[in-house]
């Protein structure tokens, strides 16, 4: 039993920790290290929860879901509410915590996704990854209509940030 638990933890690692890392990246504004550390805790979650996963839904669902709420509470427990997370971001001279092999544009995406709220980062994440529009909705637990609305009014909303409008 452990055997196979252990083979079943691997093989969702290998397949989801960039992923995990990619969502953790944007949920911290390109912060690497906190990035990495917080990938290590969603995956040690992963392994702390892997025998109560159901297969109610995919893999993939069940840890973006862990990963969200990792997320959320490393923010709650840093206590940095969305407009200091972007006042930090913006007072960062060249984004030093963005790795500088990233080009210009992804650091503009950062910088501009730091002034989203939680909920519109996270689904910006999701986007970013390539989602598909009903696997985001189930996870938001919203609909498809609604979750269409809110891509607009985030990119109408990145696109004036971007050009600092």
């Amino acid at each position: 039993m452990i055997f196979d638990q252990k083979k079943r933890f691997e093989n969702f690692y290998q397949a989801y920790y960039r992923m995990v890392f990619q969502l953790c990246l944007g949920f911290l504004k390109g912060d690497d290290e906190q990035a990495k550390d917080l990938t290590q805790e969603v995956f040690m979650q992963v392994w702390n929860n892997l025998e109560k996963f159901r297969e109610d839904s995919s893999p993939k669902t069940w840890i973006y879901r862990i990963t969200v709420n990792a997320c959320l509470n490393h923010l709650k427990k840093q206590k940095i509410s969305s407009e200091k997370i972007g006042e930090v971001i913006r007072d960062q001279e060249s984004a030093e915590e963005i790795n500088s092999d990233e080009n210009d544009s992804v650091k503009e995406l950062y910088k501009a996704m730091a002034e989203l709220s939680e909920v519109d980062r996270l689904i910006t994440g999701f986007l970013l990854e390539e989602m598909s529009h009903e696997e985001i909705a189930s996870i938001m637990g919203i609909t498809e209509g609604n979750l269409r609305v809110k891509i607009h009014r985030i990119k109408q909303r990145l696109k004036k940030l971007i050009n600092h409008e």
